[in-house]
């Protein structure tokens, strides 16, 4: 396979340094992609980046995973309007082992192959280098002109951030130049790659490998993603898309990836799967023909929450997104996991109830008129109920004088209650 034809045609090429094409069908090539360890799991804005090392590693050549512990430490301008917080070192090494973990789905870090991958840190090579020695041996082979003409530099200085842009994240690019000139030297690392937003900071990279030792260095970045629509890629309502179950379950991500737009599918399949060009134009075809059907959404949610999380979680997402309309609902309800029941059922109203009524003594028309207001009388509640428009954990109740029990309960403490086609309740019982 060649690299650059495969991500020409998946739309992942924005900019490279003229030679970088040549370079990477004339050996195999050691390239560095930056991470920032700001969190302890990584979100889909990480995951163009990961994928264009995991292209890299298909094709034979090395990659190197930089986590930022350094540059984490200042904040990289690019793209920000603000300063961000400095992390201490516990908690940057915390961070780095959990995405360690997740690159290690994307990426090969234990096979003998020559092209394995590695996780570097920039806090190993910096912590112990002094600001005089910096100053000493990469200060001086930039000049000040050429660091103010940078894009991410002109924006923050020309107003359109509140606070300018201070010392420490003006010299970042500097630090991130120097790991590009460290990895040259200790790992005959010769390409950087990101997205667009990097592009000042990885040619000052280059630059200062040329102006140091005579070294030839190679850029290459992707475009920054975005929405038909020009929103923010990753972002719901809630915050970030994260790869972490704990920040966002499987199924959400599922279905983040479920309800983009026609137009976003085609462009996110190519991006975000490895699926052949055949493949997906297949896809493509099928969608144009019936694009009620929404295959390609389909297909790249398959595909990504697989490579994420596994094809058990895939499955798991796929039957709780049924549990609306299926006929089997009632079983999946049984057996799917809180956080998932949650997900599904996320801004239903909810009641808070007692467990020690559910033993028997209480009958559920006094639970759901008394105990909690799903019905605002007991005559309303019969009529609907001998109209068969209502049900308790997707199954039809129309005797509403039976005893309510804890047999009633999923996950040991919750009732999911139906009124009509479209309203539902979710009692907690405590």
């Amino acid at each position: 396979m060649n690299f650059i034809d495969e991500l020409k045609w998946r739309g992942m090429v924005h900019t490279m340094i003229p030679g970088t094409e040549e370079l990477l069908e004339k050996e195999q090539v050691t390239a560095y992609l930056g991470i920032d360890p700001t969190a302890d799991s990584l979100h889909i804005g990480h995951l163009c980046g990961v994928m264009m090392l995991r292209h890299l590693q298909r094709c034979g050549h090395k990659p190197l995973a930089l986590v930022g512990g350094a540059t984490g430490m200042i904040g990289d301008p690019s793209g920000k309007s603000a300063e961000r917080n400095l992390l201490d070192e516990a908690t940057l090494r915390h961070n780095q082992e959990c995405i360690k973990k997740q690159l290690a789905k994307f990426l090969d870090f234990e096979s003998d192959a020559p092209n394995k991958a590695e996780l570097v840190n920039n806090y190993d090579w910096m912590k112990d280098f002094s600001f005089l020695d910096f100053a000493r041996i990469v200060g001086k082979h930039i000049t000040v002109n050429y660091m103010m003409a940078k894009d991410s530099v002109q924006k923050r200085l020309n107003g359109e951030a509140r606070d300018g842009l201070s010392f420490t994240e003006f010299s970042y690019q500097l630090l991130q130049g120097y790991d590009f000139l460290h990895l040259y030297e200790t790992k005959g690392c010769k390409l950087q790659m990101g997205g667009s937003d990097q592009w000042g900071n990885i040619t000052t990279g280059t630059e200062l490998i040329r102006r140091t030792n005579g070294g030839e260095a190679f850029a290459l970045t992707c475009p920054l993603i975005t929405k038909a629509d020009g929103g923010k890629f990753g972002k719901t309502e809630s915050g970030n898309v994260w790869l972490d179950p704990r920040y966002t379950s499987p199924y959400k991500f599922y279905q983040f990836w479920l309800n983009v737009s026609d137009a976003d599918a085609e462009k996110y399949i190519k991006i975000f799967t490895e699926l052949t060009r055949e493949e997906i134009d297949e896809l493509v075809a099928e969608q144009a023909k019936d694009p009620g059907q929404r295959p390609l959404q389909k297909r790249l949610a398959k595909e990504v929450t697989t490579m994420v999380h596994s094809a058990a979680d895939y499955e798991a997402a796929v039957e709780a997104s049924q549990i609306l309309f299926s006929n089997k609902a009632g079983d999946i309800l049984r057996r799917i996991d809180e956080d998932t029941l949650l997900a599904v059922f996320e801004g239903v109203p909810t009641f808070e109830i007692a467990k020690a009524d559910l033993d028997g003594s209480v009958k559920i028309v006094d639970l759901l008129t008394e105990k909690a207001a799903v019905f605002p009388s007991k005559g309303e509640f019969r009529k609907l109920a001998q109209q068969g428009g209502f049900s308790i954990n997707k199954e039809k109740v129309t005797e509403i004088n039976e005893p309510a029990t804890q047999s009633l309960l999923l996950n040991d403490k919750y009732i999911l209650v139906q009124k009509g086609k479209k309203n539902y309740f979710l009692l907690i019982a405590k």
